[in-house]
């Protein structure tokens, strides 16, 4: 074991205890949600913070040294990486999102450029026995993901939103919806069921009135799977509802065409059911027109309304409206009124 002052904890730790100075073991297992530490090598002008578990962004500096999660990402705007099959100390990875997910980058996008490279310092080490200094590899989450556990919801109304790609405008109607409700008087809870390990998304929820929120890495999952995306959802979903709250809000990060398991969430029959709405995010009329057949035709969901970018102008809806058959919202301009609608299909599934 050696001791290191480390400088920043990205988000992706939240449920560790880590402190300034670390134990650090030269045996690094290469599995998804182990914590180790690494010395960044480059500077950066572009993509350049990290999240910390405060939630607070941070610039990352040359030399700065970070505790960060072995993992991979599949991201069509960002960097896409895979987890490696062996490290030892002094080996170059990179962090791949800002939350802190680290591994060996494949391809990045023009819009960010070179990711950070980093330099291996170590396995972070937890010690869970009382008295005792025997270290064992520090994982990510508060608890495990049971993949057997019991799927119930108590009846309590689930609002999907379900997008064309990243950065379709998921959270942005999640907050929308969230914080309208809340207004209206309602208990909402709120969670991420898909993507990589970022808390951006769920605080933004809380911080529009969510009371209870949760998100993938809480159940030790880095990155989100079509092998563990079902189970993570039943999870998460029962978890919340065992607060009793009105309605639940269910972000499905990435797309549904993406790598992160929307598509085996939304194919489970038993998730499906539970389902009270399904929102539709998309960055154009066409992604609409696409993200909407896809709904239909291979999920048999019909979605309620589309919101996102697709809709910013009037121009939009009217497109959204001709050719998809759909009423078109916008959360930005008009979230009072996405919020409303959502509160009328809740008042309809109670009464």
């Amino acid at each position: 074991m050696k001791s290191v002052i480390v400088d920043k904890v990205a988000s992706v730790a939240q449920h560790n205890d880590v402190g300034g100075e670390l134990r650090l073991s030269k045996d690094i297992p290469c599995e998804e949600g182990v914590l180790i530490a690494v010395r960044v090598l480059n500077n950066k002008t572009r993509y350049n913070q990290l999240e910390l578990t405060s939630g607070r962004m941070a610039t990352v500096n040359q030399g700065d040294i970070v505790v960060g999660a072995l993992g991979h990402r599949n991201a069509l705007r960002g960097y896409s990486g895979h987890l490696p099959s062996a490290l030892n100390i002094g080996d170059t990875i990179q962090i791949l999102n800002i939350g802190g997910v680290l591994g060996i980058c494949d391809s990045a996008n023009p819009d960010v450029g070179p990711p950070f490279d980093c330099n291996v310092l170590g396995t972070v080490l937890d010690f869970p026995y009382l008295g005792e200094r025997i270290g064992v590899p520090a994982r990510v989450g508060a608890s495990r993901l049971d993949y057997n556990a019991t799927f119930d919801t108590g009846g309590v109304p689930v609002v999907a939103l379900a997008g064309t790609c990243m950065d379709s405008g998921k959270t942005a109607a999640a907050c929308a919806i969230v914080g309208r409700l809340r207004h209206r008087g309602l208990h909402v809870a709120a969670c991420k069921a898909t993507g990589v390990s970022l808390r951006r998304d769920i605080l933004a929820m809380e911080d529009a009135g969510a009371r209870d929120s949760m998100i993938f890495s809480d159940l030790g999952v880095v990155t989100t799977t079509a092998d563990n995306g079902p189970a993570l959802t039943r999870s998460l979903l029962t978890l919340l509802a065992e607060n009793r709250p009105d309605v639940i809000v269910l972000e499905l990060g990435d797309g549904l065409l993406g790598c992160y398991g929307v598509e085996a969430i939304l194919t489970d029959d038993e998730i499906r059911d539970a389902l009270t709405a399904v929102i539709l995010c998309a960055n154009d009329p066409v992604s609409a027109w696409g993200g909407a057949k896809i709904l239909r035709e291979d999920f048999n969901i019909e979605p309620l309304l589309v919101t996102g970018p697709a809709t910013d102008n009037a121009v939009g809806i009217q497109q959204i409206r001709e050719h998809v058959g759909l009423t078109g919202i916008n959360a930005l301009s008009n979230g009072v009124a996405l919020g409303d609608a959502i509160a009328d299909v809740l008042a309809g599934a109670t009464s």
